[in-house]
């Protein structure tokens, strides 16, 4: 008959638990692995999957009970560590989002909006338009992938511990909320050559309306302004895919700088 005592229940049990935590926050918080088409339970299954399959090459955990205080105070730190992981990720997708916000407010598109699931609310059309070409890059690019390898990696620089986070590792969440300025400027930079060039149209409209009076520049202005917004936009995605392979790259980098 085979017998197990209880302090071997709770060595197999932190054993796996522990990682499991951090796993989890990661696939909570991560782009493409939140996506609301994946059902929790998949999500769940998905979770252990990778649990197991990592266990092997993993460092000794603590060997503290997961149900005590110190226990559960190592599981919330570990979620926390994937969280953050999957938020320093998410952070070049928002910058995806911020572009064509801004872009569609040039355009005259920011009142095209519906009801996006994924963020459970109102989003703008152009918004979604970029964010699946993105998503799409992201997974051609093998992102998938690095951040499955990245959260492997991490357990090799920030082991499970009981230790609470030093000086130097809550310093290095400043480096998370450094790189969160990227949201803003990548942004910003993706959707600036169809910025100037709607700006450069709106010019030609308004000195149109000056020289020509009788004109109605707004019942023409608008179709105008939509079509060239539309042909630069054509123009330019092609070019969306080094830029977003860049702005990976800094993500990656980022994780790896909050990790240290």
């Amino acid at each position: 008959m085979i017998s197990f005592t209880s302090a071997q229940l709770d060595v197999w049990l932190t054993s796996f638990i522990f990682p499991l935590a951090r796993i989890l926050g990661l696939l909570a918080a991560a782009p493409v692995f939140n996506s609301v088409a994946m059902p929790k339970r998949i999500r769940l299954a998905f979770g252990i999957a990778i649990t197991l399959a990592l266990l092997p090459v993993l460092p000794p955990m603590p060997t503290i009970p997961a149900g005590s205080w110190v226990g559960l105070a190592i599981l919330a730190q570990q979620m926390f560590i994937g969280v953050l992981l999957g938020l320093t990720l998410r952070i070049a997708f928002a910058a995806i989002d911020l572009a064509g916000e801004l872009i569609g407010l040039q355009m005259g598109l920011s009142f095209a909006v519906f009801y996006d699931p994924q963020n459970a609310g109102q989003t703008p059309v152009l918004s979604e338009f970029l964010g699946l070409i993105v998503t799409l890059v992201f997974l051609a690019l093998n992102g998938h992938l690095l951040t499955l390898s990245v959260l492997a990696e991490s357990f090799k620089l920030l082991p499970v511990s009981a230790a609470p986070f030093s000086g130097g590792g809550i310093g290095n969440i400043g480096s998370f909320l450094v790189w969160s300025s990227v949201l803003f400027s990548a942004g910003l930079l993706l959707a600036l050559p169809l910025i100037t060039a709607l700006l450069i149209t709106n010019l030609a409209m308004g000195v149109l309306a000056r020289v020509a009076p009788q004109l109605n520049i707004f019942a023409v202005g608008f179709p105008v302004t939509l079509t060239a917004g539309f042909v630069i936009l054509m123009f330019s995605i092609p070019y969306f895919g080094a830029a977003m392979e860049n702005l990976f790259d800094q993500a990656f980098r980022a994780m790896a700088a909050v990790l240290r």
